[in-house]
Formats: structure tokens, C-alpha cells, sequence
């Protein structure tokens, strides 16, 4: 707890809403756990106001539920709640892949194909934070390829609720393996404008992500 964060003055409750949604998505705060706001605002080195209008944005993206007589806690969904997301966002993913790879400019390319190898470094150094993070304004960046603001908007609304789960989804070395190989399809999908081919391996991608959830999610049940 002795880490001290900068955060700019103006901007003091998107940043701490940054700051805690990392540490959420990185697993620092476990599901079904309360926030403590003392604690949060000490760690954090901010006052209690910054702070809950953090936890409401969080909130609004479904990576925290606000529950009456118990405050604040970061959200725990069911396995019947994991599958029913993933489908939705496989389809809002596969749609997207296949606008992009109909729709993308070169620089568009130019620059995941860039932020490509970053992420393949970023698994060489098995530096998971680092991967996720690229890997995230990947998948971003080809939601923007598609060009449809509904899509695009729909697609960041859902995929909030998955952000920590899909971190995790990369616990297992053979599954975060096979994840990479699957990015490296996408870029060349991508720049032999593949729409159909793109559609599908984008809802492979996130049905295989939500195997990987699914059954981290089981192993821990039982034990």
C-alpha cells in the first residue's frame, strides 16, 4: 500500500477510475470483494469524493455493483452470466472483424500490424499487464476499422463487463499460446480484406476465451 499515484487535478476521477479499474482487471481486487473507500482513498492518495464518483463509473460499466446495506463491490458473474456476455460479444466482435477487414486503410492496418509485435514482445517477456493493454487497443482499434458508431459503442458497453475475465482468460500458457497465433491470423486476414474469414475467427477467438474462462472458473469451484 505504499505506492503513491500522481493524478492531475482536473481529471481526478477518471484517473482514479483508471488506477482502480487496472487493479480490478489485474486481479488485485478479487470478485465479490468490498470496497473499502478508507483503505481506497489512502492507497490511492485522494479524497473519499474523487473516489465514489470513480466507483460510479465503474459501476456503470459493469465492473462494480452497487448493493444496498453493503456499499460497493466489484461484480461476480455466474457462469450462466460469463457464457450469455461471451456470446453476445463474439457476435459483436465477429460482425466488427468483418467490417474491418472490408473498411480498414492502410494506416489503420499500418498501425495494428505496429501495435502487433508490441504484443508479441510483450508475451515473449510472459509481461501479461503489458499484453493485455496492447491487446486491448488491438481489438479497439479493429472496432474503429469497422466504421459504425452503434457497433463500436454497443461492442464497448458489453466488453466492460469482460475485462478482467478476459485478462485471465491468458492464466493458462497453452491458451494464451494459441491466442497469439489467432492475432497473427487476424493480421493477415485484415490486410487480405477477408471479411467472411475475419467474421469467423473473431467469434473463435472469443468462444475459445470463453473456454479458457469457463474452466478457470470451474477449477476454482472445486477447490
Amino acid at each position: 500500500m505504499a505506492e503513491i499515484l500522481s493524478i492531475p487535478r482536473q481529471v481526478l476521477h477518471q484517473e482514479v477510475a483508471v488506477r482502480l479499474r487496472q487493479r480490478i482487471v489485474e486481479g488485485h481486487i478479487d470478485p465479490g470483494t468490498k470496497l473499502n473507500e478508507r483503505e481506497l482513498s489512502e492507497f490511492l492518495k485522494v479524497s473519499r469524493t474523487p473516489l465514489r464518483e470513480a466507483i460510479k463509473m465503474l459501476a456503470a460499466e459493469g465492473l462494480v455493483a452497487l448493493l444496498p446495506n453493503r456499499g460497493a463491490v466489484v461484480a461476480q458473474l455466474s457462469e450462466q452470466d460469463v457464457a450469455d456476455t461471451f456470446e453476445v460479444i463474439a457476435g459483436l466482435e465477429g460482425q466488427a472483424g468483418e467490417l474491418a477487414a472490408e473498411r480498414i486503410s492502410d494506416a489503420e492496418l499500418a498501425e495494428i500490424r505496429a501495435l502487433h509485435y508490441e504484443m508479441k514482445a510483450a508475451f515473449t517477456r510472459r509481461d501479461l499487464p503489458t499484453y493485455y493493454r496492447i491487446n486491448a487497443q488491438i481489438h479497439g482499434r479493429i472496432n474503429a476499422a469497422a466504421r459504425n458508431r452503434v457497433l463500436t459503442q454497443t461492442w464497448a458497453t458489453v466488453n466492460a463487463r469482460l475485462q478482467a475475465l478476459r485478462f485471465r482468460s491468458n492464466f493458462v500458457e497453452a491458451k494464451w499460446r494459441r491466442a497469439v497465433k489467432e492475432h497473427d491470423k487476424m493480421v493477415e486476414l485484415l490486410a487480405a480484406h477477408d471479411g467472411p474469414g475475419m467474421r469467423a475467427l473473431m467469434v473463435t477467438h472469443l468462444n475459445n476465451k470463453r473456454d479458457a474462462v469457463l474452466e478457470l472458473m470451474q477449477r476454482k469451484a472445486k477447490a
